[in-house]
């Protein structure tokens, strides 16, 4: 596994993952949960296009990504980060909808729980979903960070 560090306005990100996909991609504020194994490479080559795609989009140039992503997760959480990344750029969905498109309207909690451990954030967008009543809920990079998003996609629909 590879790994390296990326400036963004919301601080420094870490990426992980392989020459064939992207694994990771955590909040600085993350980082509390462990330094990357011993066993990791610090290598930034494989993340060249993520990089570049991530810097667009903080530029407000870049509206869908295109990575190959390899998020681990159980089947339902990786149904969870697949309905995510259909909801559009600039745009908010409630867990409940998410647990719907999912075939799953009872899972409410699930859903939220699943978007909470989100290996790949902002490619997978989880800072588009939102509480029912509108207000922002938790956020792995903070609310300030998702509120940031969200202000960012707003402003260049």
């Amino acid at each position: 596994m590879y790994f390296c560090y990326h400036s963004s306005p919301l601080g420094t990100l870490r990426l992980a993952g392989t020459d064939q996909a992207l694994h990771q991609l955590f909040f600085p504020n993350a980082f509390a949960v462990g330094e990357a194994p011993d066993d990791w490479t610090y290598q930034e080559e494989p993340f060249t296009a993520a990089r570049q795609q991530l810097d667009a989009y903080f530029a407000g140039k870049l509206k869908h990504f295109e990575l190959n992503l390899a998020p681990s997760g159980t089947p339902f959480q990786r149904d969870v980060l697949k309905a995510l990344q259909q909801i559009p750029y600039g745009e908010t969905r409630a867990y409940s909808d998410i647990a719907t498109s999912i075939a799953r309207p009872k899972a409410v909690r699930a859903v939220g729980a699943a978007n909470g451990r989100n290996p790949i954030a902002i490619i997978i967008p989880c800072h588009r979903v939102i509480g029912r009543n509108g207000s922002l809920t938790g956020f792995g990079g903070g609310l300030k960070a998702k509120q940031s998003l969200l202000n960012l996609e707003a402003n260049h629909c």
